[in-house]
């Protein structure tokens, strides 16, 4: 077979063209083409192979990972074909995304201090010393919080609503169980908690002012949502202007049993998606990282949004 038919054929497929396009535009790994576009890492890896044995592209080593890039030494007839790959899939449906997701993962690789803390997080408990937990960490943590108004939205019983409560000026629960919300009450009563109340609510439709809080706290409840960019936007109302919201949730999953485990609406939610749904609710400086990974199966893996209204 020609050489050119290779590159034709190679480029045949429009989620090859998506990934030529991707790569004529920055160097990326595996895992960032999967957060850039969602599609499957398997789907990827077996789209690289076939582009990578024309020699449309390259990969080269980085650690334990592999950065694949367009090879700068092919022939003539292998740029033009790039080049009409690049040029056809800017008219494709997933172009405008794809950039757009693109220029948030080149934003998060070059946030060092981030990657350093997640080293630091995962070398924290590996190594016995008297004394030293997250429990104690974390009460470290919380003495650097400055004195602020702070909504828990599905709350649940409050236990990071307490935590909070020890530096915050008020923290308000938000919860949709009344029988939670009784217990709550009681208690933060029994504990003599004056800066922290229950209210029973819904988190798609906040029973609290407009502009009332600094800090909007969804703690792994978003996924319990029918709606979650209302949730969303429930959550951007309430906040004052500068006002943060907070998310830990899941990334997206495939436990199917988490519906009938643990009650979840949604299992989890692709980074892509939530960043577009956070911003449509009105925020932004939106970072989400992935704030935690369970080794065991089905490696539930939490992700950290913060962003500013």
């Amino acid at each position: 077979m020609g050489e050119i038919i290779k590159y034709l054929k190679a480029l045949s497929d429009n989620t090859r063209i998506r990934l030529v396009a991707l790569l004529s535009l920055e160097e990326l790994s595996v895992n960032e083409i999967q957060q850039i576009t969602g599609l499957g890492q398997s789907r990827i890896s077996t789209h690289l192979n076939i582009l990578q044995e024309t020699k449309l592209i390259y990969f080269r080593k980085e650690g334990k990972k592999s950065v694949y890039n367009i090879n700068p030494n092919s022939s003539k007839e292998a740029q033009q074909a790039v080049h009409l790959a690049t040029k056809g899939a800017q008219e494709s449906d997933h172009y405008h995304d794809d950039v757009k997701n693109l220029k948030r993962v080149i934003k998060q690789r070059n946030k060092q201090a981030q990657v350093y803390f997640n080293q630091v997080a995962g070398r924290f408990d590996q190594k016995y010393g008297p004394g030293r937990s997250w429990q104690a960490f974390g009460q470290l943590l919380l003495r650097l919080i400055p004195p602020l108004d702070i909504a828990d939205l599905g709350s649940g019983e409050g236990l990071m609503g307490e935590l909070l409560a020890n530096k915050a000026r008020k923290v308000i629960c938000i919860d949709n169980s009344k029988k939670i919300v009784r217990f709550g009450q009681q208690k933060v009563k029994k504990a003599g908690l004056k800066n922290i109340q229950f209210s029973y609510g819904d988190i798609e439709d906040i029973p609290l002012k407009s502009k009332s809080v600094d800090v909007a706290l969804l703690s792994h409840a978003l996924h319990h949502a029918q709606q979650p960019q209302k949730a969303l936007s429930e959550a951007c109302r309430i906040l004052r202007p500068g006002g943060h919201l907070i998310i830990l949730d899941l990334l997206e999953h495939q436990f199917e049993n988490a519906k009938e485990l643990y009650g979840d609406h949604w299992l989890g939610f692709p980074i892509n998606t939530l960043h577009e749904w956070v911003e449509n609710a009105g925020f932004k400086g939106i970072e989400i990282t992935e704030a935690a990974r369970e080794e065991e199966l089905p490696h539930f893996t939490t992700l950290l949004v913060v962003a500013q209204k």
